[in-house]
C-alpha cells in the first residue's frame, strides 16, 4: 500500500504472465514522495536526469520520451537488447535517484512502487508519446509542448521527437 494524500492505494501490480525482458516498450509513471512538487526547478530535475541517462545505458534501455511534470514522471521507454530486464531498470532508476536525492535534499523522493503499462504496437507508441508530451498543455502549464522545460527524449532531439507524433 502506499498514500496518495493519506488515503491508501493498492499499489499497480506487474503482469504475472509477462516477464518484463526484451525489446518491449513501456509508458512509466512514478509519482514523488506525498505528491510533493520537487520537479519545478532545473537543479532537481538535472539530478534526476542523470541518474535516468546513466540508467538506461546500464539497463539497455532507450528512453523514448520523457517529461518531469512537477510532482511525478512520465518515461516512454524500450528495451534495446533481449535481457533488457524492465523491472531492473525501474528498480534500479528509483534506487539511484532516490539515494542522490536523499544524499543532497535529505527527504524522501518516491512513492513505493510505479505505474506501467506495455505497449503492443507502433500506434500505442505515438499515442502514448503524444500524451506524454502534451501533459504540461493539459495542467496548464504551458501553451505549447515546446515551451515546457523539461520534457524531452535520450534519444532524439525535442523537435524531431514532437514531429514524429506532430504537434
Amino acid at each position: 500500500m502506499c498514500t496518495l494524500h493519506r488515503v491508501p492505494i493498492t499499489l499497480a501490480p506487474r503482469l504475472e504472465s509477462f516477464d518484463y525482458l526484451g525489446f518491449y516498450r513501456y509508458f512509466l509513471t512514478i509519482c514523488t514522495f506525498n505528491r510533493m512538487r520537487v520537479f519545478v526547478e532545473d537543479e532537481a530535475v538535472r539530478l534526476v536526469m542523470v541518474e535516468l541517462a546513466r540508467t538506461s545505458n546500464d539497463e539497455r534501455f532507450a528512453v523514448i520520451a520523457y517529461c518531469f511534470m512537477p510532482d511525478h514522471i512520465h518515461l516512454l521507454a524500450e528495451g534495446t537488447h533481449p535481457a533488457s530486464d524492465f523491472r531492473e531498470f525501474a528498480r534500479i532508476f528509483k534506487q539511484r535517484s532516490a539515494f542522490r536525492w536523499k544524499e543532497r535534499h535529505g527527504s524522501a523522493l518516491w512513492q513505493r512502487s510505479y505505474y506501467e503499462h506495455v505497449l503492443r504496437n507502433e500506434e500505442d507508441t505515438i499515442g502514448v508519446a503524444r500524451y506524454l508530451l502534451e501533459n504540461p498543455v493539459r495542467a496548464g502549464l504551458v501553451e505549447r509542448p515546446e515551451d515546457y522545460p523539461y520534457l524531452g527524449s535520450l534519444t532524439v532531439s525535442v523537435r524531431e521527437l514532437l514531429y514524429s507524433v506532430q504537434i
